[in-house]
């Protein structure tokens, strides 16, 4: 059995920019581009598979017919969507559902996502909560465009971790590149988007009321518990572990091995060079490469000096 290498999905964003070509060297379509769907199977952005007997299928149509490459899942789609995102402007103040409400209301998963730092300009910040007390108050704030009372704000840099949940008022800030993983979803509802106008000159549209309905009162910033094991050289470095998602990061100088721990493991190379190994083959890793290991592969060896974000669905 073969890992299941992906064909990125770009996606064109008003704060979209140019370094997936400069950074990782993609060949993007136009300078405006602000995210790659690296591994998704979710209708407005679907991966396909660009090796082995798979080669040409969509990842959603593997999900449906060969559940076996992912150990028997009873969900319904395929939980995860891993993006690398390249903001040169700031993205719009939002927030998104939990799975009650996105359900509900817009068909889909609620999103619950977190974000790996790859790069951060000098005096790059997030938003990242609000200071809201009661509903009530959030709504106010927001009607009568209190942000700077409203919206909190932390710096960020290189190799920082945040994890957002469902109702968490969050932006990322311009000169900021992200890997995210989050609940396969596209529900967004926009707070405040700094009066931008779309390319018919239209101010973009808001979401006020709903973003009201799903923030979580008073904001709750969780706590991260970081772990690092060092393997020789090497590390590995567990960030979170939730019902939606677990998250690693593998820091490889030299060789490290792995044994698998959940029925698939979805893996995202964002520094260096390197080498997959399995079952004696060995496959050649590049910065932006984003793969899945199914279920078949129980052990796996990457070698090189190379540096990537993995994940594995939520126990």
């Amino acid at each position: 059995m073969q890992p299941l290498f992906m064909k990125p999905v770009f996606q064109e964003k008003i704060w979209g920019g140019s370094r997936l070509r400069t950074v990782f060297g993609f060949d993007i379509p136009n300078d405006k581009i602000g995210e790659d769907w690296a591994i998704s199977a979710h209708p407005n952005g679907v991966s396909v598979i660009e090796n082995g007997p798979y080669k040409g299928q969509t990842l959603d149509q593997l999900w449906k017919e060969h559940q076996e490459l992912f150990g028997h899942s009873t969900e319904d789609v395929f939980p995860l969507l891993i993006k690398i995102l390249d903001a040169e402007e700031d993205l719009s103040v939002q927030v998104h559902p939990d799975d009650v409400y996105g359900l509900k209301n817009e068909g889909e998963l609620g999103k619950t996502e977190c974000w790996y730092i790859i790069a951060a300009e000098p005096g790059a910040e997030i938003i990242y909560g609000h200071n809201a007390q009661t509903r009530e108050e959030l709504e106010a704030m927001i009607r009568e465009g209190r942000w700077d009372d409203l919206l909190t704000r932390v710096p960020v840099k290189k190799g920082d971790f945040f994890y957002v949940p469902s109702g968490t008022i969050h932006a990322i800030g311009k000169g900021i590149m992200i890997l995210e993983t989050q609940q396969s979803s596209d529900t967004t509802y926009r707070v405040y988007d700094y009066d931008r106008k779309d390319d018919s000159g239209q101010p973009r549209e808001l979401h006020i009321q709903q973003s009201v309905d799903v923030t979580t009162v008073p904001s709750n910033r969780p706590e991260v518990t970081i772990q690092e094991v060092k393997k020789g050289d090497s590390a590995i470095i567990t960030y979170v572990k939730t019902d939606f998602f677990n998250v690693y990061e593998w820091q490889v100088k030299g060789s490290l091995s792995f044994t698998k721990t959940a029925p698939y493991t979805l893996a995202t190379v964002i520094t260096g060079f390197g080498k997959l190994v399995v079952n004696g083959e060995t496959h050649e890793l590049n910065m932006g490469t984003s793969f899945i290991l199914p279920n078949q592969i129980d052990s796996w060896e990457i070698q090189g000096d190379v540096t990537i974000i993995a994940s594995e669905p939520g126990q």
